[in-house]
């Protein structure tokens, strides 16, 4: 099983950013595919950004353009850059790890989004 431990989330100003980590530990394979998930209070769990093995990149609409994926697999880290944040974008913020369609990593604790003025 693969472990993962978030971090870099905090309150931010409406148009501002936050850079999130995501360091994975277990049994990790370089195919597998890093993705970020949000899930704000009382909404579901959405899936909001996600890096294939080669680098192809999916974004939920709602922040295509203002967030940016990335993975540095000698670190066994994915980031999320995260750009003009609004209000909206509050919820806390787990990433994982999918092989294909499953994933494989433990949900963590999670860092905890605010955007607010």
């Amino acid at each position: 099983q693969v472990q993962l431990v978030e971090s870099g989330g905090g309150v931010v100003q409406p148009g501002g950013s936050l850079r999130l980590s995501c360091v994975a530990s277990g049994t990790i394979r370089s195919l597998y595919a890093g993705a970020w998930y949000r899930q704000a209070t009382g909404k579901q769990r959405e899936l909001v950004a996600i890096i294939s093995n080669s680098g192809t990149t999916n974004y939920l609409d709602s922040v295509k353009g203002r967030f940016t994926i990335s993975r540095d697999n000698a670190k066994n880290t994915v980031y999320l850059q995260m750009n003009s944040l609004k209000p909206e974008d509050t919820a806390v913020y787990y990433c994982n790890v999918l092989n294909g369609l499953r994933l494989v990593g433990s949900w963590g604790q999670g860092t905890q989004v605010t955007v607010s003025s």
